[in-house]
């Protein structure tokens, strides 16, 4: 029998509009660097800290459950202006998140 994968969660949330900020501007930070620098990337890292901060809000702390609630609500973002999906963001946000938290995201 295989074992389940652990949930990987975060600290409760001291300051959500802080940690949005910060994952807006990583974002935004990745994006431009994984591609080219697009004035549309904004917009997509401040929709995904939206839906970050409004979910740290509501005291979700799974960075898996924090994934699927980005997939989820970027699916109605029009990406074709783009280099990216919703998918795209939200492993993104994820591999921001576990680097935050000192956790390589390449081995877990």
């Amino acid at each position: 029998m295989v074992d389940p994968i652990p949930s990987i969660m975060l600290p409760p949330v001291d300051d959500a509009q802080q940690e949005g900020l910060w994952l807006e501007h990583a974002l935004r930070d990745w994006l431009n660097q994984e591609y080219i620098p697009e004035t549309v990337n904004d917009d997509i890292a401040r929709r995904a800290a939206q839906v970050y901060t409004r979910q740290r809000l509501e005291g979700e702390n799974d960075v898996g459950n924090l994934v699927i609630a980005i997939v989820t609500e970027m699916q109605a973002y029009d990406f074709s202006a783009s280099f990216y999906s919703e998918f795209a963001i939200a492993n993104a946000v994820s591999d921001l998140l576990l680097c935050r938290m000192g956790i390589d995201p390449c081995c877990q």
